[in-house]
């Protein structure tokens, strides 16, 4: 089976051992979780979360071996407090999250996550997603359409390639809208560009539209304060993300909690005083091997954060 993405650094960064409790919080294939049951054979336990059918299918059946040590739920993390109530488990003692799209998710032509396939514009990771990336691209209006590819996408070329879109609507297919940004980008791409690190131009519009169709960004935000919340003490939460909003976040969020709020002698800066609640473990993104990258160059954005609670 392939491996995920910095598969022996979470791993490493874990630390599972036997007896313990853990989640894998986007399941996908199961890659990181069976490495995670291998490591805390024979009584270890693992929560395994995904809101993709597809994915938790497959999943499955990776995870067949384990099946008296797995609980398997079609679910998105961000009900991770409400699944492990549901189990009865008060503390775990890690847990993993890779976040954004799978590569199962960018293979498949018919989800239409890829702008190198031609597909359906969906890029709905579960069904329960309120609207299609077709839906935003035909309803919303140019200046919501500028805002959301430049505000997820990070593009400077967001009202070019909004306006531009509105002016060949309606578009049902991966291929239409990237015929239209190619049209619309002022830099056309070329093999020799990308040989030196360039972009396609559909890449960043493409990111924008997957991530307002889930919402990516509120639901790591929700997640990250039950993930911290459920740990033991001693217990570690790993987060890969693959952009700079989510690691932005991720990060944010693990240096607040790392930080003791003390109040000096005669000032009142912080309304609670608390000790830190978790320590960080790298300070520094953890990045894959270039060997990785040469194997996966989908892993070559990847970064790994990993804190334990104090």
């Amino acid at each position: 089976m392939h491996k995920p993405v910095l598969y022996q650094e979470i791993i490493h960064a874990l630390q599972p051992r036997n007896g313990g409790r853990y989640v894998d919080g986007t399941l996908g294939a199961g890659g990181h979780a069976r490495g995670i049951l291998e490591a805390c054979t024979p009584d270890g336990l693992l929560l395994g979360l995904d809101v993709d059918p597809q994915a938790l299918a497959l999943a499955r059946e990776t995870l067949a071996p384990y099946e008296k040590r797995i609980h398997l739920v079609q679910a998105s993390h961000i009900t991770l407090a409400e699944q492990l109530a549901s189990l009865k488990w008060d503390a775990i003692d890690g847990i993993v999250l890779d976040l954004g799209a799978s590569s199962m998710q960018f293979d498949n032509a018919e989800r239409g996550f890829s702008f190198m396939q031609d597909g359906p514009l969906d890029m709905r990771f579960g069904i329960n997603a309120t609207m299609s990336a077709e839906d935003i691209i035909n309803k919303f209006d140019e200046r919501e359409l500028a805002d959301i590819i430049f505000r997820y996408g990070e593009d400077r070329d967001s009202r070019k390639i909004a306006k531009a879109i509105v002016a060949n609507r309606p578009l049902r297919t991966t291929r239409e809208l990237v015929a239209v940004i190619e049209k619309a980008s002022p830099r056309p791409f070329d093999r020799l560009r990308a040989a030196r690190g360039s972009i396609h131009p559909a890449t960043r519009t493409f990111q924008a539209l997957r991530i307002a169709v889930n919402d990516e960004l509120a639901a790591v935000e929700k997640t990250l304060p039950q993930a911290v919340t459920s740990l033991k003490v001693g217990g570690r939460c790993a987060i890969i993300s693959f952009h700079s909003l989510e690691d932005r976040i991720v990060k944010e969020y693990f240096r607040e909690q790392s930080r003791e709020l003390v109040n000096p002698p005669y000032e009142r800066i912080y309304e609670v005083e608390r000790k830190a609640v978790v320590q960080l473990i790298n300070k520094k993104p953890i990045l894959p091997t270039d060997e990785e990258i040469k194997d996966n160059p989908r892993a070559r954005s990847a970064k790994l954060r990993v804190v334990e609670k104090l």
